[in-house]
């Protein structure tokens, strides 16, 4: 009994070594323009101390009446390149909801690029989309944003629209409102 549960053992162990692979290196993916480029396992990921953030204008979906897309845009303030992919983390601050309280968590939708790198000076986003309240409902306007970069544990923060109310859905199983993963900015 005892050489059979060597041998599971052993056996769970190089399962487990082949599932982790061997190479550290992130597969390399084509460069997109405007200093972004593959990611290497050399490369540190951007830290919230790295970036600054800005959150652009709002435009009204054509497919979607009432939804809108918000660019959340990170720039790389330092002098050394560094990792930026995977899907921020966006909660909208705003005035205390009976229900939910003054801060709606955004679910994440997992659809940015898989790695890149962030060169000083350049910029890579985000994409905001929210569901504002439909005509007689009741309405909610955040006043602040605060962002966790991927990877990161401490927040930035931009003023909100104060024109842009948004639909609370916080319990929802498909919210209007989310937030999308990095993309490489082209410029």
């Amino acid at each position: 009994m005892k050489r059979i549960l060597t041998v599971i053992g052993a056996a769970a162990g190089a399962v487990t070594l082949a599932a982790c692979g061997t190479s550290t290196a992130a597969p390399a993916f084509p460069a997109a323009g405007g200093g972004v480029a593959p990611v290497s396992s050399a490369t540190p990921r951007c830290t919230t101390a790295d970036l600054a953030v800005l959150l652009g204008k709002p435009a009204e979906k054509n497919a979607a009446s009432g939804q809108f897309d918000i660019p959340l845009t990170y720039r790389n303030t330092t002098d050394h390149t560094c990792g930026l992919y995977g899907v921020p983390g966006v909660d909208l601050v705003g005035p205390d909801d009976a229900t939910f309280g003054p801060v709606y968590h955004l679910p994440r939708v997992d659809n940015g690029v898989k790695y890149n790198e962030v060169t000083a000076g350049t910029t890579a986003s985000a994409t905001i989309t929210v569901l504002k309240p439909s005509d007689g409902s009741k309405t909610w306007t955040p006043s602040k944003l605060n962002t966790i970069p991927p990877g990161q544990t401490t927040a930035l923060t931009a003023d909100w629209p104060s024109d842009l109310p948004v639909l609370r859905q916080d319990a929802a199983t498909q919210p209007g409102s989310y937030v999308n993963g990095i993309l490489a900015d082209p410029s």
